[in-house]
């Protein structure tokens, strides 16, 4: 019995280890030695720091390029071969498609160099070198003002870019860290030949679509191939046919072992945008006020679209990219605001700042930081009204009603002729007409016209009535309606086009006439005059302040606190264990799915759950080749506990020993708050098991001469 319960005492010590060491994080390659490198050997890391990032020779920082400075991405094989998402290459698929060849609905897949297809525009991004240049950055900065402070930033920067050691294809670009406390030099090498070489289907690719996302169990193949190509001395290089595949410093061997719950995980990758020391009135005021808003503002658009689609198919064909786009922020705030209020996040936050406040008295530091927490709380309390009243005009003029964006557009194209002249306004037309095809092509005006109706009453009854516009105070949202609809140029293609073939006295003549342009005016002035200049002045002063804020939070930290930098889009490491979690009393989910959760979802001609006939016929013969388990099951997404955000699509998941096992594409809903607050019994990232992205190229696609040149390890 004494061994018994020694045992079990060391097991709750061991698991307690293993829980503080899963606390979220974002951290910088270059910078992880120390409590990282424990960190990462007490949960499994069989690697070294050095074998993550290395400037002299190769190391896993090689292999992971920024994928067009929006989504993240790995090289899996000595050719150039690059993977991400399907949702990354979305757009570059779609460019590519046509009605004979269709590579959304059925899939693409080069067989040799020659099919692979070029793509304008798009870039990958290497970083060569990462160095720590807040000295150089903020010298003879101690006494200026903030204009003047920000003035000789400015020049530093660019002085600090310009002697940097650089080849002449490489560049520089400095960050800003914890609020401009620390700036990083990021040496990097940009490489603009990037083709296609394959996709699945979207029924794998995007299986599940607006359902299943940001959810948990998930079962989507999101994931598409691309290839690097350089110049024939390896360098960066615009397209050519001379172009060969970039030969790169590392890249990823592909594990074919699978994973289990605890494993090692790590993500590398570039978040985008983090928030995660902001004071709790912030965190109070984003739960209670401004969530709320934006979430009620679409959930009204959402509900009348979803109406219409349900009853007309070529509605719903015309509305389901607008339709997805509305409810994907909306669907991660609910699950945000869940997620701050199960965890208790804005309690967490006032015991952290009591803390503070005492260390504080306990160092003598309140002479220095006393008043920030208080500071806090009035600038936020003033800036309440105005953070509800521009986040309500943001929606209702650029995010959920096409009448209100296109006659802000034609305000925007006015504001042309008046600043730039007659000659501008003429050579900016072509390209309004070119956005306006484009609204156009996937607007219904009785949809708009219902969708206004509900979204204008809402807005109206949650502005702040000392920012609500006139007409809007006593006003019938139907009549309203009825009225601009009936009444407006800006509700068809042929009205807009008639308005900008007018000359540029009548365009103007014709804006002060019409009655959707005049209430856009009204609802842009209004913003221009009382909502915005007050937001942006307070927001300047918290911004401030939170530099302070975290100023002192760096100074009195201890060396095995974990204040890691918030995201802004530069390469960082987290990691943590595969694990499942508890999203609610007697709900327990596992941390991985299968096919077979693919085939409980199926619906026949469903655009979100069909699946296609070859994956049906090797799901009924269970021919999934050497991917499969020993079990015949047919391993599909698994979830772990590392810290990821927006920008992380398309991230490498990587084992304890540096070899690729999955590809980071979403986050479980109740977790969504991880921008906000990072709470390790619920947050967790979602990833496609390198298995299945190996099974569909291999055997649904029967691609495996691509599977060919990656290196596979057992």
């Amino acid at each position: 019995l004494y061994y018994m319960k020694r045992f079990f005492r060391i097991a709750l010590f061991l698991s307690a280890m293993v829980l503080h060491a899963q606390q979220g994080g974002m951290w910088i390659p270059s910078l992880l030695e120390g409590m990282n490198a424990k960190e990462m050997k007490t949960l499994g890391m069989k690697m070294s720091v050095t074998d993550i990032y290395n400037v002299n020779k190769s190391s896993l920082k090689d292999a992971a390029p920024h994928f067009n400075g929006g989504c993240s991405s790995e090289i899996i094989s000595d050719r150039g071969l690059l993977l991400t998402n399907h949702h990354c290459g979305y757009g570059q698929i779609q460019e590519h498609s046509t009605l004979e060849h269709d590579y959304l609905e059925h899939g693409f897949w080069a067989k040799n160099l020659s099919e692979e297809l070029p793509n304008k525009d798009l870039k990958v991004t290497f970083i060569v070198r990462i160095d720590d240049v807040t000295a150089q950055v903020l010298k003879g900065t101690e006494s200026l003002n903030e204009q003047e402070k920000a003035r000789r930033i400015e020049q530093n920067i660019a002085q600090v870019i310009k002697d940097a050691s650089k080849e002449a294809w490489q560049e520089g670009t400095i960050k800003p860290f914890y609020y401009g406390n620390q700036y990083i030099l990021f040496i990097t090498e940009t490489f603009k030949d990037v083709r296609l070489v394959g996709a699945p289907p979207s029924s794998i690719g995007k299986f599940g679509s607006d359902t299943d996302n940001w959810v948990w169990p998930r079962h989507t193949g999101d994931f598409s191939l691309f290839r690097v190509y350089a110049d024939k001395n390896n360098r960066p290089a615009e397209y050519s046919k001379d172009n060969v595949p970039y030969r790169p410093k590392h890249f990823f061997p592909i594990s074919l072992k699978g994973v289990k719950e605890d494993d090692f995980v790590m993500v590398f990758g570039y978040p985008g945008t983090t928030q995660e020391y902001l004071p709790a009135v912030a965190v109070e005021q984003i739960q209670n006020v401004i969530n709320p808003a934006r979430i009620g503002i679409r959930d009204v658009a959402l509900k009348v679209q979803d109406e219409y689609m349900r009853k007309d198919q070529g509605i719903k064909i015309k509305y389901a990219a607008k339709f997805a786009r509305i409810a994907n922020y909306w669907k991660k705030w609910i699950g945000e605001t869940k997620g701050l209020k199960k965890s208790d996040a804005v309690a967490l936050k006032k015991q952290q700042e009591e803390k503070f406040a005492q260390t504080l008295q306990r160092t003598n530091k309140k002479a220095h930081y006393g008043q920030l927490l208080p500071q806090f709380a009035a600038l936020y309390k003033e800036i309440e009204p105005y953070n509800l009243a521009y986040n309500l005009y943001s929606e209702l003029m650029f995010r959920n009603v096409d009448l209100l964006s296109n006659a802000f557009r034609l305000l925007q194209l006015e504001q042309v002729l008046e600043n730039k002249g007659v000659q501008s306004f003429e050579s900016r037309k072509a390209n309004f007409l070119k956005i306006f095809e484009g609204v156009f092509k996937d607007n219904d005006p009785q949809v708009d016209k219902a969708v206004f109706e509900k979204v204008i009453a809402f807005y109206a009854a949650n502005m702040p009535k000392q920012l609500l516009i006139k007409s809007l105070q006593h006003f019938d949202a139907k009549q309203l309606a009825d009225k601009l609809y009936a009444n407006s140029s800006v509700t068809s293609y042929e009205g807009v086009a008639r308005l900008l073939s007018l000359s540029p006295e009548e365009f103007k003549n014709q804006l002060k006439q019409d009655v959707a342009v005049q209430l856009a005016l009204e609802l842009s002035q209004m913003n221009d005059t009382q909502v915005y200049p007050t937001y942006e002045r307070l927001d300047t002063q918290i911004q401030a302040l939170q530099r302070t804020y975290m100023k002192a939070i760096l100074e009195l930290a201890k060396p095995s606190d974990r204040i890691f930098p918030d995201a802004n889009s530069t390469l960082r490491v987290t990691y943590g264990k595969v694990a499942g979690y508890v999203p609610a009393d007697g709900v327990t989910y596992s941390a991985t799915t299968t096919l077979d959760g693919v085939m409980e979802k199926y619906v026949p001609g469903d655009y979100e759950f069909d699946v296609p006939a070859r994956l049906r016929e090797l799901y009924a013969k269970k021919d999934y080749g050497r991917y499969g388990t020993k079990d015949g099951k047919m391993p599909l997404c698994f979830l772990s506990t590392c810290h990821t955000t927006g920008g992380n699509s398309g991230s490498p998941a990587i084992d304890a020993r540096g070899n690729l096992i999955g590809l980071n594409f979403d986050r479980v809903w109740e977790g969504t708050m991880s921008d906000i607050h990072y709470d390790p019994k619920i947050c967790r990232n979602i990833m496609v098991d390198m298995r299945y992205v190996l099974f569909v190229i291999d055997k649904y696609a029967g691609a495996g001469y691509l599977v060919d040149e990656m290196k596979l390890v057992k």
